[in-house]
């Protein structure tokens, strides 16, 4: 069932969750079957996976992040939610890494055509960002109210609940505040929390179905004194965020040839780390495996443009070499996307610059490509 979202963002009510009351509204996500979706700590680091309570979150926890290096630490608090954008976003969960589009099945005259359902259960997804939530609007976009809508996201999109949390806090990978998608939740949410660390939660609406949440939360209105506090925890963030200009989709439209590229390709490993972590990025790739038991299973898996195989045509790359593959990958992101879809395609999340093995910089990349010459 579609949630209508309420027109506002910020500025609406605004009410108390004890911290010690967290938990009821986790047990409430959880109703009807609903596969539950937080953070936690995960190999290493802090990913997005499925929880069941609040002692699955990762208090006191945070991650260190720079160019390639992603570093689990201890805070100085007992935060809940105290820490930047992991490797997971929504789109995992929405929009997997594999999907089963059909199998042949053996029979005795020959085979059938089984084709599994849609997905009918349903997620809850805690945690989320700013970020996180520009990057679904822009899949919403693309893949459910585009032209070439996929019946499999529109399943699964259709019945989820968004818990979404402040960011106080920017990772020094990270410039969303550049992009115009954070750090402020203001849309595209269901509730919105603002963690005050070892107190309580600040509760926003941005639904009816987070308006049914929240009428059976033990809440109380927030005090004035609270009505700034989110705006305060966001613009701590706000302040530490790196700055893309922008006028960079301009500048890289400019600037094709830039000898930077070769620089770049001396570095890249083409391993499409980048893309596979990016919230946005949507290519697949389709597969025909035929298993030990005699049935044929076509599938859907990620793919990526660094991949020479993605554009091969005749049995040649079209995209010849690194360069040429981080150059389309940039600049369909940060600059073509405009024209295709009415936005930028990149959000500022960093992760493509915490999570690169390399570590490149996608925005030193582009401030040196596009330059002023």
């Amino acid at each position: 069932m579609a949630h209508l979202l309420l027109p506002h963002g910020s500025g609406g009510p605004l009410y108390r969750l004890p911290l010690d009351e967290l938990d009821r509204l986790l047990t409430l996500l959880q109703r009807g079957g609903r596969t539950l979706i937080g953070p936690t700590v995960r190999d290493g680091t802090i990913v997005l996976a499925p929880i069941h309570a609040s002692a699955d979150l990762p208090r006191g926890r945070t991650t260190q992040q720079s160019p390639g290096s992603v570093r689990l630490v201890a805070r100085t608090d007992d935060a809940l939610f105290g820490f930047t954008v992991g490797p997971d976003s929504a789109k995992r969960w929405l929009y997997p890494p594999r999907l089963e589009l059909w199998r042949a099945v053996p029979t005795e005259g020959g085979f059938t055509i089984a084709t599994p359902p849609l997905f009918d259960g349903g997620h809850a997804l805690l945690g989320l960002r700013a970020c996180d939530l520009a990057a679904l609007a822009i899949h919403d976009r693309v893949l459910q109210d585009g032209p070439y809508a996929d019946p499999a996201y529109a399943s699964r999109r259709s019945d989820v609940l968004l818990i979404a949390v402040q960011c106080a806090e920017a990772a020094p990978t990270c410039f969303c505040a550049s992009m115009g998608t954070g750090p402020r939740v203001e849309a595209g949410y269901d509730l919105s929390l603002t963690e005050v660390v070892g107190s309580h939660f600040l509760v926003e609406v941005g639904s009816d179905a987070g308006q049914r949440l929240l009428d059976q939360l033990p809440v109380t209105p927030a005090p004035s004194a609270d009505a700034d506090v989110p705006d305060q925890v966001a613009e701590g963030a706000r302040a530490q965020s790196r700055v893309m200009p922008t006028d960079i989709a301009a500048r890289l439209a400019q600037a094709l040839e830039s000898p930077h590229y070769d620089d770049i390709a001396s570095r890249c490993l083409g391993c499409s780390s980048c893309t596979m972590v990016c919230p946005t990025c949507f290519c697949t790739t389709t597969e025909h495996v035929t298993e030990l038991s005699g049935e044929a299973v076509q599938s859907r898996r990620w793919d990526s443009c660094f991949d020479p195989a993605f554009t091969d045509l005749h049995g040649h790359a079209v995209r010849d070499g690194v360069g040429a593959r981080y150059r389309q990958w940039m600049t369909h992101k940060l600059s073509t996307w405009h024209d295709q879809f009415d936005s930028s395609g990149c959000v500022g999340c960093g992760r493509c610059i915490a999570w690169c093995p390399a570590g490149i910089d996608l925005v030193a990349e582009a401030l040196a490509v596009g330059a002023p010459s």
